[in-house]
Parts: C-alpha cells; structure tokens; sequence
C-alpha cells in the first residue's frame, strides 16, 4: 500500500514528495549520469557503422601468440577524435571472398604485358642514377624496355626465406623494423581460412632479432622463424643504406620483386596493427573498386608542398637544403598542387603506412619509379608520390580512402625511435641532382617563399 508523507496546515492535509526526490542536485546528478550512459552507448554502436559485413562473421578469437611480460606492453596508442565515418566500407562475406581470392589467384595467368627490370651491378641498391635518367623511365610505351628497380646488389636473406617468399603465391602481408624501433604486433580479425591463404612476413635486421631473441620470443619451426602469424626474415651483415628507414623502403616498395608470385599485397607500417581480416581489405578496396593500389589520404594536408613544409619545420629530415632541392626539381619537372583537375585522384599526400597492390604493370611501374626517387632523395615517400603518379605512363588506378576507413582497419602506434634516430641522415646527392632549367618558375618562388617562412 503506497503510503504518503501527510502535514496538518491551517486545517487542511496535503502531502510531499518523497525525500530522495527533494533534493535538486541528487537529481541533476541523476540525470547526468543516465544522460552520460545514453550518449556512451549510443557512441559506441554508431562506431560500428563505418564497418559493416553482408553476413556474419566469426573471426580467431584466440590470441595468435603470447608475450613475455619482458617485451612489454603495446602502449601509446595513437588516440583519434573522429566519432564518423565519411566513406564506409563494405566488407563482403568472407566465405565469397576466400573463394573469389582464390580463384582470381589460380585462374591468373602471366600477362604478355609485363615489366622487365634492369639487371646489373651498382655500388648502391637502387642505382643512384641521375635525375635525367630517372625521368627518361616515366614514360613507359614499350614493354622491351629494362626498368631500374633495385637489386643492383644482393638482397641478403638466407635460401630457405628466398624459397618461401617465391612460393607465396596469393596475398601477402609485409612489413619491417629496423634498428630495432617497433614492436610486433599481431593481426586481429583473421578469419578461420585466412593464415592457410594470407603470407605473413617481418623483414628485420640484425639489431631487431638480438632484441627479439633477448625477450626469448623467436619460435625456430624447422629453417623458420615465426612470432604468431609473421614469418620473421633476417636481413643479415651490413645494410644497404645506413639509414634505418631506407632500408625498410625496400621491402615496402619492391615487395613485388620480393614476392614475384604473389598476385596482391598489403604492406604495412610496423607501427600499425591490422585489425580486419587481409583478405576482405584486398576485395573491398581493391578488386571491388578495380584498382591497381589503394591508399589513406593524409588526414590534414592536401598538397605535396605542404607536407615538404612540415618535414622541414618539424626535423622530420635534417638536410634541408635537399627537401628544397627535392621539390625544386619536381617543380621544374611538372609538379602542381593539386586540384580538381586531377580527379579521380582525390589528394596529393598520402598517408602511406598502408598500401594495399594488385600486382601488375602499373603497379609495378609506380613501385620502382618512387624507389628511385626515394634512393636519390630521401625515405620520405609523401614528398615524392604526387610527382611520381601524376608524371608516370600508363596511369596507375589509385584509391584513396578517408582517413576515418583507414582508423577503422588499424590501430596505430608511435614508434619506438631513439634520439639520433632516421631523421639525422643526410642525403648524398643533393646538390648535384638539381634538374633546374634556370627559369623562376611560380613553383620554385613558391619553395622560396615558403623555405623562408620554415627558418623564420
């Protein structure tokens, strides 16, 4: 029986509300906290819509490997403020894709169209040609022609990794630490199938498996070395650059000549976890969209000129006067800001700790010409990516996704560096790789102009 608090007042009954609700801030903080709830749960649910599968889906739950406590915990996740999603992606049924994957893979055949490579022997990796012989390989009409794509001295892994990596035949998944900057982490969301079908391989140096051997974490499975799903490959002796970054350039752009057989790939910042299954990225950014490479467009700039700019103010790269020498030369050679006009690519700077590749001609093509560019220059491969794409022939199909997609498939980690770490080389040739024709161009004004604002 409801019972009521009752008061006798000049002869009249009337009642009052219950204690708990006299108070008006018990009851504002009552609100806020069911108000705070809702809009948590509400956060939480509209997350998910920037990913979403036609059908269910039941990835490994189990973890791929467990760390000792000494090798420590993956902290210092890169923290994002965007709630939305601009450009959702649809991620098919898994059971199609493995099928459609795999069929693709088998029924492939050799294209009478191919790109040969420039077989001789160098004092550098790449070549170190000059600018003018670089450029003369844009233009690509005949397919007779040997382009130079690294490999001008021996890639030094053992005979049993080399035979692994030609027998990958479908997909593969590639990254590296070297100078021992990163941790590695494991693929989240695999599907049941996916390590059956998908390579997995660490390229790391010397200094990065003494690390690793020291946490005792290498797991030697007959001539193997394997951490979870990634395969580790010692890259052994003395490097081919002494800069930590430039050697990690390798197997992020010449994975095609690592794995000559494999037919997709998606390389991968060792910064960056994967956090949806390989094979249904390659379907949903790639074979759906038909494109030769997909890629995250840089979440704050537009222009190559304004990522120079950030690299030189930030110490990204301390020999200045070879980024202005750098843009100085794309200038010269036909570099412009983006605009519309250059749809459908959307941007001009990328976010390239992932790319994703369906191997072939133009793939190909644009994976050696940025090479080249990188060992003339520096590793920063914003900076030469809009010249290299916008110069080359034939055109290369490129996607550029949101940065909100690009959140949603990895967790991104800063890395490990040390001080003095890839940002206090210098480049070898910067002064005489100018490919300058004496004019003053709007765009060399504008890399003046804008150098001067970088010291001041």
């Amino acid at each position: 029986m409801r019972k009521l608090m009752t008061l006798t007042f000049m002869g009249k009954a009337t009642s009052s509300p219950p204690l708990l609700f006299q108070s008006k801030l018990l009851c504002f903080s009552l609100l806020y906290l069911f108000s705070t709830l809702f809009l948590a749960l509400y956060a939480s649910l509209s997350s998910t819509k920037c990913i979403f599968r036609s059908s269910p889906f039941d990835p490994i739950q189990n973890p791929l490997f467990s760390y000792p406590s000494t090798y420590g915990e993956h902290k210092y996740a890169t923290p994002t403020l965007r709630s939305s999603c601009i450009s959702p992606v649809y991620f098919s049924d898994y059971g199609m894709v493995l099928k459609e994957i795999h069929d693709f893979c088998r029924n492939s055949s050799d294209s009478s169209s191919i790109l040969r490579y420039l077989q001789s022997k160098a004092d550098s990796f790449g070549g170190n040609f000059s600018a003018q012989k670089r450029m003369s390989y844009f233009d690509h009409g005949d397919d007779r022609v040997e382009v130079p794509c690294g490999f001008m001295k021996e890639f030094p892994v053992n005979d049993s990794d080399q035979i692994a990596m030609e027998n990958c035949k479908g997909v593969v998944v590639v990254s590296a630490i070297f100078g021992d900057h990163d941790k590695i982490r494991q693929p989240r969301g695999l599907g049941s199938k996916t390590l059956e079908t998908v390579c997995f391989f660490m390229f790391v140096d010397d200094a990065t498996f003494k690390g690793l051997n020291s946490h005792n974490i290498l797991m030697k499975k007959s001539r193997e070395y394997k951490i979870g799903a990634w395969r580790i490959v010692r890259v052994t002796g003395k490097l081919l650059y002494e800069n930590p970054a430039m050697n990690g350039v390798i197997p992020k752009y010449l994975v095609h000549r690592l794995f000559p057989n494999s037919k997709f790939s998606i390389w991968l910042d060792a910064k960056l976890q994967l956090m949806v299954d390989p094979l249904l990225l390659v379907y949903s950014l790639v074979i759906s969209e038909n494109v030769d490479m997909a890629i995250s467009k840089h979440p704050y700039y537009l222009h190559a000129m304004e990522e120079a700019m950030a690299t030189a103010r930030w110490k990204k790269w301390a020999d200045v006067d070879s980024l202005k020498t750098q843009m100085e030369t794309y200038c010269e050679n036909g570099l412009q800001p983006w605009t519309p006009e250059k749809l459908p690519y959307t941007s001009d700077v990328p976010d390239s700790a992932m790319i994703l590749r369906k191997h072939g001609v133009s793939s190909n093509l644009f994976s050696c010409l940025m090479f080249n560019e990188l060992e003339a220059f520096n590793p920063r491969d914003q900076l030469a990516f809009a010249y290299v794409r916008d110069q080359m022939n034939p055109k290369i199909k490129m996607k550029m996704f949101e940065v909100e997609v690009f959140e949603q498939i990895a967790m991104q980690y800063r890395h490990n560096l040390k001080r003095g770490g890839a940002s206090s080389s210098k480049t070898k040739r910067a002064i005489s790789d100018s490919y300058v024709n004496g004019s003053s161009s709007r765009c060399e004004r504008y890399v003046l102009q804008m150098w001067g604002e970088s010291h001041d």
